[in-house]
Formats: C-alpha cells, structure tokens, sequence
C-alpha cells in the first residue's frame, strides 16, 4: 500500500504542477513559464476528486494471520474474528445439523495446509459480513496464491454463485475445469 501511495502522490503533484504552469508574456514581448495556481476553485474540486479516485480505486485489504481452520471455506484469525470465503462452498464437516459430506475432511485438510497459521491478505466487498456476523473475505497467500480460486481449481470445492460476486464467472470457469479433469471431489 506504501508503494501505492508514492505513486498517487507523484501523480496528484505532476498534475498539480503541470496544469499550475501558465506562460506569462513580458512587455517586450518574450515568454517565460512560471509556476502558479491558475485558480483556487479548481483546486478545490480536483484535490477531493483525486482523494475519492484513490480510496475507491483500490479493494481495502488487510493482513491477518489465521489462527486455524474451522472448515474448508471458514477460518478463525488470530483477533478471533471468523472468515467465509466469498465464492466457494466446500462440503460440510462442522455443521451442526450434518453430517461430514463426502469430500469434507479433504477440503478441510487442503485449506488448512494452505493457510493454516500462516499471515494472508484479506480482500472485501462491499458487504463485509454474512448473516451469521462472519467476514467475508477473499483470501491472498503472502506469495500470491488466491485461495478461493486455488480450492475450486483443485475439486475442492464448488463456486458458490447464489449470490453475485467479482470473481463469480471465473470461479464457474474453475469448477467446470476441475470437473472435466475429474480433480478433488469430482473423480
């Protein structure tokens, strides 16, 4: 994010400056550039444009570590909050009125060796929480690794597309793939 900022900054102070740059004309006719404002009302309204360009250009995300895995599509953070992964559905193995399904303890064990304690990058959409207060939350390896992606690509799970989501066509895409290739819980 460090980074990111630089590079808005040197963004908003090239902008500022070239569009600050007037040709002023001397008396004798020559020209010389100077560096002045050429109006402090388009500064007014560019400066907040920028601002707002910046906070929404960018997905707000977050570090945390995992603490465990509660479920093949659930974890608990260290700071005790509880993560569904948006998009994907893995088969039950702690739902309270279920039983294991078939393929559940595989899930569980894949999603754990993935992420199991170890710091991610947490993604949000616009709503933040399930019904049941959970954080929803796409989930980046530290080495880049898309989780919600990387469960359905392997079979083990299937893209959860009762509701609408960002990535929803490509995770179709990644279950139609794992089927075809009979990976995870399709063999």
């Amino acid at each position: 994010m460090l980074g990111t900022s630089y590079d808005f900054l040197t963004l908003a102070k090239s902008l500022l400056f070239h569009v600050g740059m007037k040709k002023k004309i001397n008396p004798d006719g020559s020209g010389s550039s100077i560096n002045y404002f050429i109006h402090h009302k388009f500064f007014i309204f560019i400066i907040p444009v920028l601002i707002l360009f910046f906070l929404l250009s960018y997905p707000h995300a977050e570090i945390h570590q995992v603490k465990r895995v509660i479920d093949g599509d659930t974890l608990l953070l260290k700071n005790g909050e509880r993560v569904r992964l948006i998009g994907v559905d893995t088969p039950e193995t702690k739902h309270p009125q279920k039983p294991v399904q078939y393929f559940g303890r595989e899930a569980y064990l894949f999603t754990k060796e993935m992420v199991d304690g170890k710091e991610a990058r947490f993604e949000f959409e616009r709503q933040k929480r399930d019904r049941y207060g959970r954080l929803l939350a796409y989930v980046y390896l530290l080495d880049g690794t898309f989780l919600n992606a990387e469960i359905i690509k392997q079979g083990y799970g299937f893209a959860y597309t009762r509701v609408p989501f960002k990535h929803m066509e490509e995770f179709r895409k990644y279950e139609k793939e794992a089927r075809e290739n009979r990976k995870g819980l399709w063999r």
